[in-house]
C-alpha cells in the first residue's frame, strides 16, 4: 500500500478531513469507501429521514425510539454507503484506470489491493447488520433484501442505458426500511416515496454522469446521460415532475385522512421545495462543464432536506 501527496482523489472535497487529518494507514481505506466525498452518504440517508418523517406524521406520535431510528440510520448510511462504493470500485477497478475523473481512486491506484479491499467491505457490512438487528423484523428483511440491488448497481453500466435506475432502487431503499422500522410493516406512502426517490436518483445522478460522457463513449459504458445527449434537460424536467407527483402523492396519502388542511399544505410544501429546488438546478445544468455539474450534484443534499423539514412540521401541527 502506498500514500503519497497523490493518493487524494481527483473529485474529492477540498481539504476535507480524510486527506488532512486522518490517520495516513486509513485514508485509502476513508477513500474507498467515499469518506472523502460525503454526498452520496447524504443521498443515501435523506430517503430514510423521509420515510421516518412521514411515518412518524401518519401515526401521529413520535418516540425515543425513532431518535434511534435516526441516528441508526445515519450510521447505516455511512457504512453501506462505503460498502457499496468499495464493491462499486472492486468491480470497476479496469473502467476506472481508464477514465480520468476515477483513475486516482484507491484501487486503480494502486494505495489498496483486491483482497485488502474485499476484508473492508465484509467489516463495513458487518458493523451496519449489528445496527439493522436493533430494528424489527421487518425492517431486518428490507435491509437484507437491499443488498440485491447493490450488488447489481456496478454491473448495470455493462448491460442497460439506464443504470441510473439501478442506482435509484438502491439509494432510496431506506426510505422504505425506516417507514417500516417505526410502523411495523411497509405502506403504500412508503412506496410512493420510494418511487419518487427513484425520480430523484435519475435527476441528479444524469447530471453527475455527463461529467464522463467522453470517457464513457471511449470504453462503451452507458448511461443515461450518453443516452440522453442534447435532449438531458426535457429528460430531467419529466424526472423532477414525477419526483414532485410521487412525493406529494405520498404526503396526501398520510395527511388527507387526519383532515387537517393545514398539514395536507405543510406536507405538500416538502415536495413542492424539493421540485423548486431541481428547477434551480435545471436552469444553472451546462452539460460540459464538468465544475457546475459537481456542484449541481452536490446541491441535492440540501434539496433533500426540504422534505424532511416540511413532514417534521407538519408532524408538529
Amino acid at each position: 500500500m502506498t500514500d503519497t501527496p497523490q493518493g487524494q482523489v481527483a473529485d474529492a472535497v477540498k481539504d476535507n478531513w480524510v486527506d488532512k487529518f486522518a490517520p495516513r494507514a486509513t485514508r485509502p481505506f476513508l477513500r474507498l469507501a467515499r469518506a472523502d466525498r460525503p454526498i452520496g452518504t447524504w443521498l443515501l440517508l435523506l430517503p430514510c429521514w423521509w420515510g421516518l418523517a412521514l411515518a412518524i406524521l401518519s401515526t401521529g406520535r413520535a418516540s425515543l425510539a425513532d431518535l434511534w431510528i435516526a441516528l441508526g440510520c445515519s450510521a447505516g448510511a455511512w457504512l453501506m454507503r462505503g460498502a457499496g462504493c468499495t464493491w462499486n470500485d472492486i468491480t470497476d477497478r479496469h473502467i476506472d484506470a481508464s477514465v480520468a475523473r476515477t483513475r486516482s481512486r484507491p484501487l486503480p491506484s494502486g494505495q489498496v489491493t483486491v483482497k485488502a479491499a474485499l476484508i473492508w467491505l465484509v467489516a463495513q457490512c458487518l458493523v451496519a447488520f449489528a445496527i439493522l438487528l436493533s430494528f424489527n423484523t421487518a425492517a431486518i428483511i428490507l435491509g437484507i433484501a437491499a443488498l440485491l440491488p447493490v450488488a447489481i448497481y456496478p454491473f448495470a453500466k455493462r448491460f442497460t442505458w439506464w443504470p441510473q435506475v439501478f442506482l435509484g432502487l438502491a439509494f432510496n431503499w431506506g426510505a422504505l426500511l425506516a417507514w417500516t422500522a417505526n410502523t411495523g410493516s411497509l405502506g403504500w406512502p412508503a412506496v410512493l416515496l420510494y418511487v419518487g426517490g427513484i425520480f430523484w436518483t435519475l435527476f441528479y445522478d444524469t447530471i453527475y454522469a455527463h461529467q464522463d460522457t467522453e470517457d464513457d463513449a471511449l470504453i462503451g459504458v452507458k448511461s443515461t446521460a450518453r443516452l440522453f445527449g442534447d435532449n438531458s434537460p426535457k429528460w430531467l424536467r419529466a424526472f423532477l415532475v414525477l419526483t414532485v407527483v410521487s412525493i406529494g402523492a405520498a404526503s396526501m396519502m398520510v395527511t388527507v385522512p387526519s383532515g387537517s388542511v393545514l398539514a395536507v399544505v405543510v406536507a405538500l410544501g416538502g415536495a413542492w421545495a424539493l421540485g423548486w429546488h431541481l428547477a434551480w438546478q435545471l436552469t444553472r445544468f451546462i452539460p460540459d462543464d464538468s465544475v457546475r455539474l459537481i456542484m449541481l450534484f452536490r446541491s441535492n443534499r440540501n434539496a433533500g432536506l426540504l422534505p424532511v423539514l416540511f413532514f417534521a412540521v407538519a408532524a408538529l401541527l
